[in-house]
This record gives structure tokens, C-alpha cells and sequence, in this order.
């Protein structure tokens, strides 16, 4: 950020480039990041649901459609938005993968989370930071999880990926932050939605219980007893750009799933 005086807004006129932003948790922050205003720049891989968000957005936008996980459709989104000076890179997008013991997971199904979790983050980065290195400042927020932090049986691939985003992002904060760059990560924990639901509903018939002690025998883990919400997730996301300093940090918020 390279402005932090007294009544400076670290969000407002910026601009902002959130992956996954078609729905769940990317829209989330579109949405709030828009009212904060700044500059959205929506990404994902339907252009349908992209213009949905951007119509709910009171301030100025625009959308790409991009699989972040293909670097070509990323260096070409690049080459599309040459001319804008994106400042914050949210790298949300991500799939849930396979509900499945790791014997029972296919080398396909590994490939595809890893590809689209990890390279992906990996992909954005490569491309968007150079800008901001050279004109030292900008903010990336990758988003991991709380997964792998604690067990999450039959899920690996995921935990095993977000683990990484962690790993890259860290690592990633000490090669950039002497330029001014600030990468950190933000791990959720479960966050309710349509994902958890179908997750509920996978391990409900893997498991033979109903949807409703699946989900219950989850959110037991977590202090409060609940999940979060994408609103919650979402103003976490505010609160890290708010923080000057914040930088190789990785930030739980889980409802207490993990405590440490």
C-alpha cells in the first residue's frame, strides 16, 4: 500500500482483481471490495454469471473470462487488461475435488485440484506482480483454508493444495515484500453454501448417515459450532488490507476449527 496516512483508505480507488468472483465467496468480495470502491475486475470462467455480480455492483467494473489454471488464458488476460493498474489480486478461484480415500482418488482427479488451486495462484501471480513490484506496492490475498491443518479425511487433494498456496504464499511474501508487495493468505474455514452442502450430501452417502448428522458431526469441530459465512470471509478480506505491515501472514478464520 503506498499510502498509509491519517484518513487514507487502503481500498478505495483501487483496483481490485478477484478470480472465482461469479459466485460463493469471490462474489462475496467483489461485492465488497466494490463498496469499499474500488475498481472490480471479475474473473472466471462464465461470462454469464460474471455480468450477474458486476450488475449488483454500484461503482465501476469489468469482467474476463479466464481458466486460471491454463497459462495461456492467463497470459492472454494479462494482454487483456494491460491497461488497467491492478493493485489487489484476490486469488479465490478453486474446486473442491473428489470425496474419496486417497487410495480411491484417481491421478486425473489429483491432477485437476492441484491445477487449478496451486497453479492457478502460481499462474496470477506470475503474471500481475511484476507491475506492482515495479511500482512498489500492491496486495495479494491468496485464499487457502483451514484444511490440512487439521484432519479432513477423505478430502487430501484439497487439503494437500490449499497447504500449498500457504507454503507458496509465505515463501512467495519474502521475495516481493522489499519491493513493497504484501502477499499474505486467508484460510476460511467451512463456509456455509452450496459447496458444503454438496460436500454434506457426498459424505452422507459415503458414510450411509443422513446430510443433517454430516454436517452436524462437522461443524462440532469448531468452537462456535457453526460455519462461516461469506460475509464473514469477505470483511476478513477488508481487515487484511486495513493492517499495514501484514505481510507472510496466514489468517484462520474458522469459527474456531482451528485454535492456535
Amino acid at each position: 500500500m503506498s499510502d498509509t496516512g491519517p484518513g487514507h483508505d487502503p481500498i478505495r480507488g483501487r483496483t481490485a482483481l478477484v478470480t472465482g468472483a461469479g459466485n460463493g465467496l469471490g462474489r462475496a468480495m467483489a461485492l465488497t471490495l466494490g463498496a469499499r470502491g474500488a475498481r472490480v475486475v471479475l474473473v472466471g470462467r462464465r461470462a454469464q454469471t460474471l455480468g450477474e455480480v458486476a450488475a449488483e455492483i454500484d461503482g465501476p467494473t469489468r469482467t474476463a473470462v479466464c481458466d486460471t489454471s491454463s497459462p495461456e488464458q492467463v497470459a492472454a488476460l494479462g494482454e487483456e487488461l494491460a491497461g488497467e493498474e491492478v493493485s489487489i489480486l484476490v486469488n479465490n478461484a478453486g474446486i473442491a475435488g473428489p470425496v474419496a480415500s486417497l487410495i480411491d482418488v484417481t491421478p486425473s482427479e489429483w491432477d485437476e485440484v492441484f491445477a487449478v488451486n496451486v497453479r492457478g495462484v502460481y499462474l496470477m501471480c506470475r503474471q500481475f506482480l511484476p507491475p506492482m513490484v515495479a511500482r512498489g506496492a500492491g496486495d495479494v490475498v491468496n485464499i487457502a483454508s483451514v484444511s490440512g491443518k487439521r484432519p479432513l479425511p477423505n478430502r487430501t487433494p484439497y487439503a494437500a493444495s490449499k497447504m500449498a498456496v500457504i507454503g507458496l504464499s509465505t515463501t512467495l511474501a519474502y521475495e516481493v515484500g522489499p519491493a513493497g508487495v504484501m502477499v499474505n493468505t486467508l484460510s476460511p474455514g467451512p463456509v456455509s453454501g452450496p459447496r458444503m452442502t454438496r460436500n454434506f450430501a457426498l459424505e452422507a452417502e459415503r458414510s450411509h448417515t443422513s446430510v443433517q448428522e454430516a454436517e452436524r458431526a462437522f461443524v462440532s469441530r469448531a468452537a462456535l459450532g457453526r460455519m462461516v459465512t461469506e460475509s464473514e470471509v469477505a470483511a476478513a478480506l477488508v481487515a487484511m488490507l486495513q493492517m499495514p505491515g501484514l505481510c507472510g501472514a496466514d489468517i484462520d478464520l474458522s469459527a474456531g476449527m482451528v485454535a492456535r
